[in-house]
């Protein structure tokens, strides 16, 4: 009994764990780009009171089924799922920046230490400087394009990531005056998540592969459009329901226990 308390717990400390990932699923449900949490789970160890095989003290023949006793359950990760979020059309102004990657791939994002981070998120913006940064003003990389609304009067981006502008005079159209680059991963679920929509990468998410878009299987770049994020709130509330009722079922279970513990104390009486 004193076993079934213990056992319990992790249960319910493995649930504790699920709940949380499901409310930040959840609460990330309208964030660009966001990519759904999931949580796994293993069981721990048995005590292994009979082994299956064993032979019996009195025929000599082997025990078919032996008698193991489980020690509960603990958390082995927490990843990310990168599926395809939908796309959702913001604005067709001039010098609308928004874009999403409608496959595989990552927008490259240099952080003010000189690293590279990525992201799914393309809520970008035109600095002070005509280029395009994030909403904490982190570069693009290949995004140094130097808008200028007094000479360009739309800037566009095409599907393989080349940025042209538009302007009054001849030619009329400018091509090839940026280059955004997509960066790929062997396990994508392996990269860090450092806030702000940004990953890093890791020793389990391999280097970043870097190509150009809508070439060799590398996604596509759709402007004027944002990926949303991939939570499904049905799937997010009935997970939610049924973590519940497992971390009531855990407290049952601590109480029956308890109880009959209760019970074997109070013999003598």
């Amino acid at each position: 009994m004193i076993r079934a308390l213990w056992t319990s717990a992790t249960g319910m400390q493995a649930q504790q764990t699920n709940i949380d990932v499901i409310a930040n699923n959840l609460a990330n449900v309208n964030t660009n780009g966001f990519k759904q949490s999931r949580t796994s789970f293993q069981d721990l160890l048995y005590a292994n009171i009979r082994p299956a095989g064993s032979s019996t003290s009195d025929t000599g023949s082997t025990v078919p089924v032996g008698i193991q006793l489980g020690h509960g359950v603990k958390v082995t990760s927490v990843g990310k799922e990168f599926t395809q979020g939908s796309a959702v059309h913001t604005s067709d102004a001039a010098f609308n920046i928004d874009m999403m990657v409608q496959g595989k791939g990552f927008f490259q994002i240099e952080l003010p230490n000189g690293d590279t981070a990525y992201t799914r998120d393309g809520s970008f913006e035109i600095n002070n400087q005509g280029n395009i940064v994030t909403h904490d003003g982190y570069p693009v990389v290949g995004g140094a394009v130097g808008v200028d609304p007094a000479l360009h009067t739309r800037i566009a981006v095409e599907r393989t990531g080349s940025i042209g502008f538009a302007v009054n005079e001849s030619p009329g159209f400018l091509a090839n005056q940026g280059q955004i680059q997509l960066a790929s991963f062997v396990n994508p679920a392996g990269l860090t998540a450092i806030g702000n929509n940004l990953f890093v990468e890791s020793v389990a998410s391999g280097a970043a592969q870097v190509g150009t878009p809508d070439e060799n299987g590398m996604g596509s770049i759709n402007h004027h459009h944002l990926e949303q994020s991939n939570v499904n709130m049905v799937t997010e509330m009935v997970d939610m329901i049924a973590t519940q009722r497992a971390y009531e079922i855990g407290t049952k279970a601590i109480q029956t226990a308890d109880t009959m513990l209760g019970q074997v104390a109070n013999l003598k009486r």
